[in-house]
């Protein structure tokens, strides 16, 4: 596993659903069993290119999201590898039980994307900002839960995902994304990434939340305390061994999500740690409360999901451990 983190961070000029629609018409060029699913989403979701360059091997379901997850699982159990997007609520909670029964239960071989994670619904509000999606598919036995924090990352995990059998939830984020790592790295399901160390604190964090922790660390450092900073973009299975190593080396853990922090990536490190290393842990996050309309930047601040309150909540933490 080789990762480069840039030295400074910057928004990438493309969207990440962009990135995924290529590199998917890429893997579709090779493997003529990868077939995309949509719920009536193909502009949001940015995948009309790939409609436009295979139309038998694209399905629109219309809004039945439900049925598009029976849908996938009929593919897969014909020897189809099947890539079903939609919204992240969509794709979680109007689904569950499909995706419990028809994909997990059967051991098939299903793909699922759910854009606009969190905060990062904005205007459509609270009915479309998921916010436990991660929570409800963590509860199904042997489903695999990725973020990707950038587009990098996600053109290296995306032939790995494609590859490897399994029910998959990739939680996308479609806008452009802050880019924390540089061209060419690669990355391993279910292994985090150190972007940053330190002996005070760790700070574990996923997808947009990547970025606000190695700012937090930055902060932090100018009050003397130093910050490990940990990518954890693979919820399930939890790379056990470096959040343990983690917790051993600094004695307190801050868990940073754009999710809540009730079953989310919080919960998996509290699980881990309670098991094998109890220290302090403070969680940043949605504080088990419904999401509502409004730009990214005002939702930031309204869940506290900023740089500032990631080093207020370490600070804490550090205190705790004394």
């Amino acid at each position: 596993m080789s990762v480069t983190v840039k030295t400074v961070l910057r928004t990438e000029e493309k969207m990440m659903r962009d990135t995924y629609c290529r590199v998917l018409m890429e893997l579709a060029e090779t493997n003529e069993n990868i077939v995309a699913l949509d719920a009536d989403l193909m502009s949001s979701s940015g995948m009309k290119p790939f409609m436009k360059a295979y139309p038998s091997r694209f399905v629109n379901c219309g809004v039945a999201e439900a049925n598009m997850v029976g849908v996938a699982a009929g593919m897969s159990a014909m020897g189809f590898v099947p890539f079903a997007h939609t919204f992240g609520t969509f794709a979680t909670r109007r689904v569950c039980d499909q995706i419990f029964m028809s994909a997990a239960y059967a051991k098939l071989n299903v793909r699922i994307v759910g854009t606009d994670p969190g905060v990062c619904a904005a205007y459509n509000g609270g009915t479309h900002m998921p916010l436990e999606d991660m929570a409800v598919l963590r509860a199904i036995p042997e489903m695999i839960l990725v973020e990707p924090t950038d587009s990098v990352m996600l053109e290296n995990l995306l032939p790995q995902i494609a590859a490897k059998r399994g029910v998959y939830y990739i939680r996308l984020n479609r806008k452009n994304a802050a880019g924390v790592y540089e061209p060419g790295s690669a990355f391993e399901i279910g292994k985090g990434v150190l972007l940053r160390d330190g002996g005070d604190v760790t700070l574990f964090a996923s997808g947009i939340m990547t970025a606000e922790a190695l700012e937090a660390a930055k902060l932090l450092s100018e009050q003397g305390v130093a910050a490990r900073v940990v990518n954890l973009f693979t919820w399930k299975p939890a790379d056990v061994e470096l959040i343990v190593e983690s917790a051993e080396k600094t004695g307190a853990v801050v868990t940073c999500e754009n999710h809540n922090v009730v079953g989310g990536l919080g919960g998996a490190v509290a699980e881990t740690l309670v098991k094998n290393c109890p220290v302090p842990v403070e969680m940043v996050g949605v504080q088990d409360l419904f999401g509502e309309v409004g730009p990214e930047d005002y939702l930031r601040g309204r869940f506290s999901l900023n740089a500032a309150d990631i080093a207020a909540a370490a600070l804490r933490a550090v205190k705790r451990k004394a």
